[in-house]
């Protein structure tokens, strides 16, 4: 950049921060709330990377992505610097801006100059630990290995099966140019890895006895989407574990994608507690070249939005076809493998932060928290330097007891900060459980606990705090799944007209509906329920557990005899 073009930006900035001193120095807005809540804060000017706020104690420069900056008080005297917790965006009123703050705010994401990519934070990152290493251990048990495989694919494989590859043309990002030079020929970024592992299977397996073959991949995929770019839920390129298995018979294929589909029910609702769906989907809406997909389908009652929270395939035969993936049977005969794919994203992520969050921050079920406690001492600022001393070695102590009883633990030591601001801190970033120790504690041998999920205090005898701070991450852990199945349930209607259908879908709830099962209905219900203001619904999946469907009954959308009950929904 110029020296002049520095200059001009200087006095840009200088101009604008002029501009807003003033309207600070005439703003006549008073805020009703108290003013020592950064998210009451009056908004009076943004600037790239920052915003101006002001309540009755100053202006505030806020950087929005730290949250971090410089207080200015309405008398002037003094600039200190201070940071501001909270969320100014209420998730019943606004929640698309209260889920973005959230996320930012928490410190699990950072933006990144790619559209539609995030940066991970170390939050958020352990806690996609805790889910992989649950899943992990689960397909292990059944015999899957681990395996890596590279993310470039040739154009020619990618094209290998035509319908896959169709149903990911839109999406799929090419490599075109290496350093200055353009490449012979462009290699895609595996959008899935179906046509990168598949001509290898074939070289593997050659007899029944090379069977079953069950390989899963911890990976990123890139899928260039365009649509509304959320973090976690919909992003450019996200993490993921794929499976990829073979089998000499279809019955095998079939148990296993139960199996899978189990686990991932698993992640949800026993890690994650949230509840979800599960089902088979349309053909319309299955995997393209799959014989059929199953899904478990999560559910935000705030927007009314449907979220595929993951897919268990069964291929068929039909990439073993194509890719003459064939082997002899124990007859010497010759038969293509029976294949299954399978995967789970960080969306799962999402949808738990979408189900569980409130206005004051995440609030995490205990089994997938990357710390389940924080202990916080409270010291009198008056208090002798051997009493503090003493009240930190029982914090200390606390945590190795709490530790070799398998709880993940935090203390907060921390001098620079009042207790409430520690408060704010550790309930913005959703630890379960709060332990408060303060003088009368020690005086008393008791400590706090505060609960995250529903603000509930009790008092605890040190000699019980290792056998009580188990106990309630459990209860808090089947509280939350309850209190989230309550809700999810209540946002299913059983209709059976048309009618009924989009008076659900205006009330932001899921249809379950008869349906033909047919798919020219199906884009027809997507078109006539599109408005205005909503895109239109398709089916989210047709459950396993059906309600009985009495003979005669009717499609609520076409008329026609009904096959089956449809879950339908808006959806990301």
């Amino acid at each position: 950049m110029s020296l002049c073009t520095q200059f001009g930006h200087l006095i840009y900035c200088c101009c604008w921060l002029l501009r807003v001193w003033w309207e600070v120095l005439h703003h006549t807005m008073k805020s009703t709330r108290h003013p020592s809540d950064a998210s009451q804060y009056v908004l009076l000017g943004a600037h790239p990377g920052w915003h101006i706020m002001s309540n009755s104690e100053g202006v505030s420069c806020l950087n929005r992505t730290t949250l971090v900056g410089l207080v200015y008080p309405a008398d002037g005297k003094e600039v200190k610097k201070e940071t501001k917790l909270g969320l100014s965006a209420k998730k019943e009123e606004d929640f698309p801006t209260w889920y973005s703050e959230l996320v930012v705010a928490s410190e699990l994401i950072s933006y990144y100059d790619v559209s539609g990519c995030y940066i991970l934070r170390p939050w958020a990152f352990a806690m996609w630990e805790v889910v992989q290493r649950w899943f992990d251990d689960n397909i292990k048990k059944l015999g899957v290995q681990n395996a890596y495989f590279p993310m470039f694919i040739t154009e020619d494989v990618l094209n290998t099966e035509k319908d896959h590859v169709e149903g990911f043309a839109p999406e799929v990002a090419w490599v075109t140019r290496a350093g200055s030079r353009e490449m012979e020929k462009p290699i895609a970024i595996r959008p899935t890895s179906e046509t990168v592992m598949y001509p290898y299977y074939a070289q593997w397996i050659r007899s029944h006895r090379d069977l079953p073959l069950r390989l899963n991949q911890w990976t990123n995929v890139v899928r260039w989407e365009f649509k509304y770019p959320t973090p976690f839920i919909r992003s450019r390129e996200f993490l993921w574990q794929e499976g990829h298995t073979a089998f000499a018979t279809k019955e095998e294929a079939d148990t296993e994608v139960r199996q899978i589909l189990d686990f991932y029910a698993g992640v949800y609702e026993y890690l994650l507690a949230v509840p979800v769906t599960k089902g088979k989907k349309s053909e319309k809406e299955k995997f393209a070249g799959a014989l059929y997909t199953t899904t478990v389908e999560a559910f935000i009652p705030e927007n009314g939005r449907g979220v595929q929270g993951g897919t268990s395939h069964c291929l068929g035969q039909n990439f073993s076809k194509m890719f003459g993936i064939e082997f002899e049977t124990e007859d010497h005969g010759k038969s293509h493998a029976w294949q299954n794919s399978w995967g789970l994203t960080t969306r799962s992520l999402g949808v738990m932060i979408m189900t569980h969050g409130d206005d004051k921050g995440l609030v995490l079920p205990p089994r997938v928290a990357p710390k389940q406690t924080v202990i916080i001492p409270i010291p009198k600022s008056s208090s002798a330097p051997e009493l503090v001393e003493e009240m930190f070695a029982q914090v200390r102590t606390f945590k190795q007891q709490l530790e070799a009883a398998g709880v993940r633990v935090e203390t907060d030591f921390r001098t620079n900060y009042t207790p409430g601001w520690k408060y704010n801190h550790w309930e913005l970033r959703g630890v379960p459980v709060r332990i408060e120790l303060g003088p009368k504690d020690m005086e008393n041998k008791t400590v706090v606990m505060a609960r995250r999920d529903t603000g509930a205090k009790e008092f605890v005898q040190w000699d019980q705090v290792a056998t009580r701070l188990p106990q309630l991450l459990e209860e808090i852990q089947n509280d939350m799944f309850n209190k989230a199945k309550t809700r999810y349930d209540a946002c299913v209607e059983k209709v059976t007209t048309w009618d009924e259908f989009m008076a659900a879908l205006t009330n932001k709830h899921m249809a379950l509906a008869p349906w033909a099962d047919d798919e020219t209905v199906e884009e027809d219900v997507k078109k006539r329920s599109a408005t205005a203001d909503a895109m239109g619904a398709k089916t989210l999946c047709i459950p396993f557990e059906q309600p009985e469907l009495p003979e005669g009954t009717l499609c609520f959308a076409s008329g026609k005899p009904a096959k089956n009950w449809a879950l339908w929904g808006r959806s990301y």
